[in-house]
């Protein structure tokens, strides 16, 4: 379904205005600051979960329960294991914020906020 005129000029406002907005642009981090997965866990996971399904079909083959929830837990682990980010990731929440002057940090309104603020103004200029 095409946009109307209406829509494209909207469009190309909101384009306009997030191309020229630094700030904004500057406020998402990159994954590898957000603590993304550790190759070195996934790999490890993935062995141990490998490993735990042998174990697993060992012991339904063989008729020994305890060795088969043995190998289901050690699966759950391994696969728990490689999904968990490491423990000395930072996390967005412990990026530091910009500081203005006096030291302060920065507050400003929530994402949505500041749409409809601009949504409102915009809405007068027209």
């Amino acid at each position: 379904m095409p946009l109307s005129e209406h829509e494209q000029k909207l469009l190309e406002q909101l384009e306009k205005q997030l191309n020229t907005d630094h700030e904004f642009t500057s406020s998402f981090e990159s994954a590898s600051t957000t603590g993304g997965f550790s190759p070195r866990n996934l790999v490890l996971g993935a062995i141990g979960a490998v490993m735990s399904i042998v174990i697993l079909l060992l012991g339904i083959n063989q008729q020994l329960i305890i060795v088969g929830v043995l190998g289901f837990l050690l699966m759950c682990a391994s696969v728990y294991f490689a999904v968990s980010k490491p423990k000395n990731a930072t996390t967005v929440s412990a990026v530091k914020q910009p500081a203005t002057a006096g030291g302060k940090v920065k507050r400003q309104g929530s994402f949505l906020q500041d749409l409809e603020k601009k949504w409102d103004e915009r809405g007068r200029d027209l």
